[in-house]
């Protein structure tokens, strides 16, 4: 442990893409914790399209990050001090927290990992904290997928939708994924097992769309809204259902972005369109994670994280979210 201690702060609200002005990196002292905290150093901090979310000041599902306030995000760290019992140094814990070295937390904010066997900390931290739970409880709560169905999903080369479809395919579903390379696609088929997948950045969505579906879609998990929503709507089946998990085609956007313009499709296919948050459905955490864990002892999902180096680098590489650069569930390594 150093006493000093890098935090990256909120400046400015973002306009468009996050500038480099919009965050600042400055050496702080390090925090003492006070009664009833106990103080992390960080090992592993989540970059999520939410980040950019929480940087604006709009309505959202929680309070957005003040201006001057530290960054928050999901973090994997050490407990190095405590004023806790039932927290030693040593500990490793997960929870929200922020873009710093060094941060308190108590254990209303932070938990202990439970370590599960054979999984490593980054992969269970990766998968078990916000994405695994987010993909688990879209598809089979919200998506309610049949045996038989085929289930579509966007972002499907990211964290979230590679496991969506993965899970598909557990539930006996058809499973296509939308991805903006060839090399991503390759890898949605012939590694993870999706059925068919789409590159939107090489041809017309709506024909693909209709070559890899012949059936139509009962099932469009939505990750990123604007103009694959409105494709995927066009070819939904009677009754189908729309998990929507994120809409990051839009977080960038300076205006007002436009619904879809085929919204008829909602009424004349008696579609169902259901927002949610995985908070939704804190009280079953558990049961998420110990479905994933079991998958995985069996061979039967594959989890891909990419980690970036270095807590200087945290602005740098929540960018790749946005330009679709990373692939798997993106993690920066700290310490």
């Amino acid at each position: 442990m150093t006493d000093a201690n890098r935090v990256w702060r909120l400046r400015k609200r973002p306009v468009g893409a996050i500038a480099d002005d919009v965050l600042s990196f400055a050496t702080e002292p390090v925090p003492e914790p006070g009664e009833g905290q106990f103080l992390v150093r960080l090992n592993y901090l989540s970059l999520d399209p939410t980040n950019r979310i929480w940087m604006s000041d709009m309505e959202q599902y929680m309070p957005p990050v003040a201006l001057g306030e530290a960054m928050r995000g999901a973090v994997c760290g050490t407990v190095v001090k405590s004023r806790v019992p039932g927290f030693s140094a040593g500990d490793v814990v997960s929870g929200l927290g922020t873009w710093a070295d060094y941060q308190l937390a108590t254990p209303a904010t932070h938990s202990k990992m439970i370590p599960v066997e054979g999984i490593s900390v980054a992969e269970a931290f990766g998968l078990f904290a916000i994405v695994g739970p987010t993909a688990y409880f879209g598809l089979l709560e919200v998506g309610t997928p049949k045996a038989g169905e085929t289930v579509v999903v966007s972002g499907a080369a990211g964290a979230v939708g590679s496991l969506v479809g993965q899970i598909a395919r557990l539930q006996g579903c058809r499973a296509v994924g939308i991805a903006g390379s060839q090399a991503k696609c390759r890898w949605l088929v012939e590694d993870l097992g999706f059925d068919a997948a789409v590159n939107y950045k090489a041809e017309a969505l709506g024909g693909a769309l209709k070559r890899a579906c012949p059936g139509g879609i009962d099932v469009y998990f939505d990750n990123v809204g604007g103009a694959i929503l409105e494709a995927c709507l066009e070819h939904m089946n009677l009754g189908g259902r729309v998990p929507t998990c994120g809409l990051i085609s839009q977080y960038n956007a300076t205006g007002a972005t436009p619904g879809p313009r085929n919204y008829g499709m909602l009424l004349m296919k008696r579609l169902t369109v259901r927002g949610f948050l995985v908070s939704d459905y804190a009280s079953r955490r558990g049961e998420a994670i110990g479905a994933l864990a079991e998958w995985m002892r069996q061979g039967k999902l594959q989890f891909r994280l990419d980690v970036r180096e270095g807590l200087e680098n945290a602005l740098t590489t929540l960018r790749l979210l946005f330009t679709g650069e990373n692939t798997g569930k993106l993690l920066l390594h700290v310490a």
